[in-house]
C-alpha cells in the first residue's frame, strides 16, 4: 500500500512545529534550505517506480 504523500508531508511539518513548541530550537528555513534536494530526489524515485507498476 502506497502512503499518501501529501498526508505524510503534513504530518512531518506538523511534527517539526510541535517540536519547536516544546523547546527544540529548529530553524525551519535552514532545514528546508539544506534538505530540499532530498525531497526532489524522493519525488523522482517515486515517479520512477510509479511508472513500472502497470
Amino acid at each position: 500500500m502506497r502512503p499518501n504523500v501529501p498526508g505524510v508531508l503534513l504530518i512531518v511539518i506538523g511534527l517539526l512545529f510541535l517540536l519547536r513548541n516544546f523547546g527544540f530550537d529548529l530553524h525551519l528555513g535552514q532545514l528546508l534550505a539544506t534538505w530540499w534536494p532530498l525531497a526532489v530526489i524522493a519525488v523522482g524515485v517515486s515517479m520512477l517506480f510509479k511508472g513500472k507498476r502497470s
